[in-house]
């Protein structure tokens, strides 16, 4: 069985003063029965670690470069968060991809960097609104889950998120049977190509989960958590999805 997992994406939000939230969430939820992820930015990611030492927080990045070190200006190696105190990274968001075009090789690689880093990889995979409008749903999610996810994936190493794009920051989600398939073809793509390992994996939903409707969501077959972005900035409202998910 794949272990629960929350997950909060802050992505480019969050000053020092934000920590305060997370002090909030630790004395909420001291001993949760679910994974607890926080990924703050960069410039947190040290400061956060050292808060949630003690505590039943994880930290993470939101992105590395696929090498290890070099003249990669402005960029962060796998190695580098692992030193500053993150367990996971997240890889191959849809923002990732559509901002800075990064393909599924690039994410692949990238991956590899985490797990050579002794970290786990969040592997991102969803479809935009064109093309679930053009019934691609499954054979765009399928393509990125092979083209991203490489050889050697397991639930110690590797954590999947379907975000659906169209469903990010924009408040829609897709219906409870619509996110059911994804998830069913996800794990049925898992166990076919890494056997008992595919069944270890979490697979997490993203894409608009609140607090009001993460307990209908986490009934879902197949959904063992959420990668949460606005509602993950505060501890009330990041705290109530942690809360559905140890009732799940």
């Amino acid at each position: 069985m794949a272990r629960k997992l929350a997950a909060g994406n802050w992505k480019m939000n969050g000053t020092n003063a934000s920590l305060a939230e997370i002090t909030a969430l630790a004395k909420a939820h001291p001993d949760p029965n679910c994974d607890v992820l926080i990924c703050p930015p960069a410039t947190l990611l040290s400061r956060l670690a050292e808060k949630t030492t003690g505590t039943a927080i994880k930290t993470g990045g939101q992105d590395c470069h696929a090498a290890s070190s070099g003249a990669h200006t402005g960029d962060i190696s796998a190695e580098m968060i692992a030193d500053a105190g993150g367990s996971h990274i997240i890889v191959g968001h849809s923002e990732r991809r559509a901002d800075h075009g990064e393909t599924d090789a690039d994410i692949a690689a990238k991956t590899r960097a985490v797990w050579n880093a002794g970290l786990v990889a969040v592997i991102c995979v969803g479809e935009t609104l064109a093309e679930r409008e053009a019934g691609q749903t499954i054979d765009i999610v399928a393509g990125q889950l092979a083209g991203s996810v490489p050889n050697g994936a397991n639930g110690d190493n590797t954590v999947i998120a379907y975000e659906p794009v169209w469903a990010i920051g924009t408040g829609k989600v897709p219906t409870l049977d619509e996110i059911a398939a994804v998830h069913a073809d996800i794990r049925d793509r898992l166990t076919t190509r890494f056997g008992d390992a595919g069944n270890d994996m979490p697979i997490l939903y993203g894409g608009s989960v609140k607090p009001s409707n993460a307990d209908d969501i986490f009934r879902v077959a197949d959904v063992d958590g959420a990668l949460v972005g606005g509602a993950s900035l505060k501890a009330e409202d990041f705290g109530g999805i942690i809360a559905a998910l140890e009732r799940a």
